[in-house]
């Protein structure tokens, strides 16, 4: 892991500027605090200007901003939501008008509406999209043309291993964090020839959103604990190494972040196959299918049976 004194004595993003959104806090905020510490010139976008209520947190984006001036930074604040297209082009302009230029976009901005499937409402299902999946489209999209036209251009989005693996209550949000995958593949595919590079990075620690989870299940419970160990602060070096030029052939790449530990994830790709000659019947199927493939399902696992064990730090 880099340590922030490290990335401040290499430069490693001396000269480049970007947006960081969700920056108020938690991932967000260390995130950009590690970016303006490597060098960079961070827009800081945070929705939230009422501080949640919290007199003591006025403005977040705010106050991360002033910590990075306080520390020699560049930084500026930026109070859309990234649901808003609108908003989203308003944050390229922003960067562009302040600092002269856009390196980098990094799409952290996120909520939760947990709850069982049976129960969920369509305004769970839509809002927690609209923030996650829809948000990253709004800032890769408006972030692109500028990408383009200067032939470079790097972008990270936070997804979540309830989309890569799995988790009780979170179908919308899994939903959402697994479609930014793809989303970031097609980015890759798409933006490859311009220069520009698109990953995935699924972070492990303790915020405000990961504080939502409850349950008095032990395997929810064991969750907890291990998380409440993990600072988000240990999120942010592999994100400037991802924006860095040091990570020029890196792209369409998912990783995870979990204390000390970095984690690459496989891509879906074919397992099994069976064949037929002459194609299949709906009676071939249902007497062939179950036991060709059995060996080869997935379990329904979710994220704790994965990572089980306690955080490397």
């Amino acid at each position: 892991m880099i340590s922030v004194d490290q990335g401040r004595a290499a430069g490693l993003l001396q000269g480049k500027c970007g947006i960081v959104t969700g920056a108020g806090r938690g991932i967000g905020a260390a995130i950009a605090r590690e970016l303006a510490l490597c060098g960079a010139a961070v827009v800081v976008n945070d929705l939230d200007p009422a501080g949640g209520g919290d007199p003591a947190l006025a403005d977040p984006a705010g106050e991360v901003v002033a910590a990075i001036a306080a520390a020699g930074g560049l930084a500026a604040v930026h109070h859309g939501s990234v649901a808003s297209y609108a908003a989203a082009e308003d944050m390229v302009r922003h960067c562009l008008a302040t600092f002269g230029r856009l390196d980098f976009v990094v799409h952290n901005a996120g909520i939760v509406r947990d709850v069982i499937f049976h129960k969920m409402t369509e305004s769970d299902f839509d809002a927690v999209v609209a923030v996650h999946l829809k948000g990253c489209f709004n800032l890769c999209r408006a972030a692109a043309p500028h990408f383009r036209a200067q032939g470079s251009g790097s972008i990270v989005a936070m997804t979540s291993t309830s989309g890569l693996i799995g988790n009780v209550g979170q179908a919308n949000y899994a939903a959402a964090k697994l479609g930014i995958v793809a989303l970031i593949k097609g980015i890759a595919l798409d933006m490859h020839r311009f220069g520009v590079r698109a990953n995935c990075v699924a972070p492990f620690a303790w915020t405000r959103m990961t504080a939502t989870i409850g349950g008095s299940d032990p395997a929810q419970q064991a969750r907890v604990a291990r998380l409440q160990a993990l600072d988000p602060a240990q999120v942010a070096p592999l994100v400037a190494c991802l924006l860095s030029d040091a990570a020029a052939g890196v792209t369409g790449q998912t990783f995870a972040v979990r204390g000390s530990e970095i984690v690459l994830f496989s891509p879906f790709a074919p397992c099994r196959s069976v064949h037929r000659p002459g194609g299949w019947s709906s009676q071939a199927l249902a007497d062939t299918l179950p036991g060709s493939f059995a060996p080869s399902f997935a379990p329904l696992s979710v994220t704790a049976d994965v990572f089980g064990y306690d955080p490397i730090m």
